[in-house]
């Protein structure tokens, strides 16, 4: 039988706090977590359980794109939760413990709660398709954007939202020194040059389809709600730190406020990761495509252990016969 153990991550840690993180839109690719196939086929039967659920072939899509259909948001959102749960699934068959919190980025924090039971994997699914749907509808494709400032603080790019007259806000509050910005193309195009003349030092286009996080989505909030409530939610497993206000609610009404509120309001990535770490966390393990979220952590705290468990090597190292 297997035993598993984080090379990075020493026992006594990985049993008591250590916190999941699931990534969200920005983090797919074509061919994300192939070379994981090998190991198991978690990620492959959940790709397919997921297809079945919205009549879309989403694993032909994941493994040889192209990639403008995969970028499109009800594409992205159903593939990201099937292939981050489907990982989630090969930590918990190899043998990993139960995480004793999680957060979610954005479209993650959906992730986190089929992870934690408080949803089942199939619900989830036809969740995030309605949920892409209603954002794309909310915004016209290509009447919106969004991008990674870097190298300005908080305070900073605040500053020149505020200045610019069309709608442009901050969307994600990532790290120091990184902020996300969404809104009007126009705007957001704005935005960018006042921010690069303010001193930031690189912007980033994320491929996204709608501009998320921002108050052009708040007409969208009604239909999310309606969606939302059709779905039963069970209690948690362990802790969810949410988006909207970087805590966690033993209270699946008010989880469900906070995920409506969540689609039109800033995700407080970097405020959620303190306060997991000032209660006690010091262990993170990224559970999806891609390693943002570990490098983020680096930014935000060096003192913590961060791995990410998107690649077959990763997994290798974890297997310890």
């Amino acid at each position: 039988m297997l035993r598993v153990s984080l090379r990075t991550i020493t026992e006594t840690e990985l049993m008591a706090r250590v916190a999941y993180l699931f990534p969200g839109q920005g983090s797919q690719s074509v061919g994300m977590l192939a070379d994981l196939s090998e190991l198991g086929t978690d990620i492959q039967e959940h790709l397919a359980r997921a297809s079945d659920v919205i009549k879309v072939d989403l694993t032909t899509i994941v493994a040889n794109g192209p990639e403008e259909k995969l970028n499109k948001t009800e594409i992205t959102q159903p593939a990201i939760l099937a292939t981050s749960i489907g990982l989630f699934s090969m930590t918990r068959r190899l043998g990993l413990e139960m995480p004793c919190a999680a957060a979610g980025h954005s479209l993650g924090e959906y992730s986190a709660l089929v992870a934690s039971g408080m949803l089942n994997f199939e619900s989830a699914v036809q969740l995030v398709h309605e949920r892409g749907k209603i954002m794309q509808a909310a915004v016209p494709e290509g009447s919106g954007a969004i991008v990674v400032v870097l190298g300005l603080n908080d305070e900073s790019v605040q500053q020149v939202c505020d200045s610019i007259d069309e709608t442009v806000e901050i969307a994600n509050f990532n790290c120091p020194e990184q902020v996300v910005i969404a809104g009007l193309t126009s705007a957001v195009e704005r935005a960018s040059v006042a921010c690069m003349d303010a001193g930031a030092w690189r912007l980033v286009p994320i491929p996204m389809s709608v501009p998320s996080h921002c108050s052009l989505l708040h007409g969208a909030r009604k239909h999310l709600e309606e969606v939302l409530s059709h779905l039963e939610f069970q209690h948690s497993n362990f802790q969810i730190y949410q988006n909207i206000n970087a805590t966690v609610t033993d209270d699946t009404e008010e989880f469900k406020q906070n995920l409506v509120g969540q689609i039109s309001s800033s995700v407080l990535w970097h405020q959620s990761i303190r306060a997991m770490i000032d209660h006690g966390i010091n262990t993170f393990v990224e559970c999806g495509p891609g390693r943002v979220l570990t490098g983020l952590m680096r930014r935000i705290d060096r003192e913590v252990t961060a791995t990410a468990l998107s690649n077959r090597k990763t997994f290798e190292e974890l297997i310890r016969e």
